[in-house]
């Protein structure tokens, strides 16, 4: 059944629309601070315990700080839409609340200017003896309300399932 909705996800026009986006945003936001920016991996099929992807990676040679790097690329596109700017601005007028640590990174920058980060998405955080969480769909021109709220609710099913899990321990 994933292997069909794997294929039925590489061949969906508004999924391929809004992948190609965020590629392009990813290479314009690397070329700020890198060179020889290629898409050394293109529109994979990845399956997840809730979600199928496409993924793409997308890399470069340094030619900055990290620091630089790092900021250039966040938010990640994928969290932002584009063009990144007005997106962000759009966000900051009709978003009720503040995305917090959701969206954010965790990781380190090395003092050698390595770097390893992870998206902070799908993601508890835990304040007050409360868990809160937070998941998002791509809006694009072809976006059903509908589709999207499954998304949504799909990613947020493998933290939901996690804490089922957890209350039996």
């Amino acid at each position: 059944k994933d292997i069909l909705l794997g294929e039925k996800l590489s061949k969906d026009t508004k999924e391929n629309a809004e992948h190609v986006m965020l590629v392009d945003l990813a290479r314009n936001d690397l070329s700020k601070h890198a060179s020889n920016v290629q898409v050394e991996v293109f529109k994979e099929v990845q399956y997840f315990s809730h979600v199928i992807h496409l993924v793409s990676t997308v890399q470069g040679k340094p030619k900055g700080r990290a620091i630089e790097i790092v900021g250039d690329t966040f938010p990640a596109g994928t969290l932002s839409g584009a063009p990144k700017y007005k997106a962000m601005e759009l966000i900051d007028r009709y978003e009720n609340q503040t995305r917090g640590f959701y969206g954010g990174a965790v990781g380190f920058i090395g003092l050698d200017n390595s770097v390893n980060l992870a998206i902070a998405i799908r993601s508890f955080v835990s304040k007050n003896n409360t868990l809160y969480s937070q998941a998002g769909a791509g809006i694009v021109i072809n976006s059903s309300e509908e589709g999207e709220l499954q998304e949504v609710n799909n990613k947020l099913a493998a933290l939901k399932k996690a804490l089922i899990m957890a209350s039996t321990i």
